[in-house]
């Protein structure tokens, strides 16, 4: 049963790292598509736009990655369970 639960919460980190990669690009699109219809700014804003989105999508990512290194050394020295005395 355990192993069930463990394959379940990796789905859903990896769909949330998923949505959470590609949220960035497409809002950073988003505000370049309302720039160029709006004010008439050139097309060339899509280039912009689409770099910083990937840039927001790799800091997502660098945080991400840094979270599952730190919990993966929590959980080989122990440090990270919940004992009688211990609470949350």
């Amino acid at each position: 049963m355990k192993k069930g639960a463990d394959i379940l919460k990796n789905i859903t980190l990896l769909g949330q790292f998923g949505l959470s990669l590609i949220t960035p690009l497409l809002l950073c699109l988003a505000a370049c598509w309302w720039l160029t219809t709006h004010t008439g700014i050139g097309g060339w804003i899509y280039i912009v736009g689409f770099f910083f989105g990937l840039g927001g999508s790799g800091m997502f990512a660098y945080r991400f990655y840094l979270s599952v290194i730190k919990k993966d050394e929590t959980d080989k020295t122990g440090n990270g369970k919940i004992s009688f005395n211990k609470h949350l």
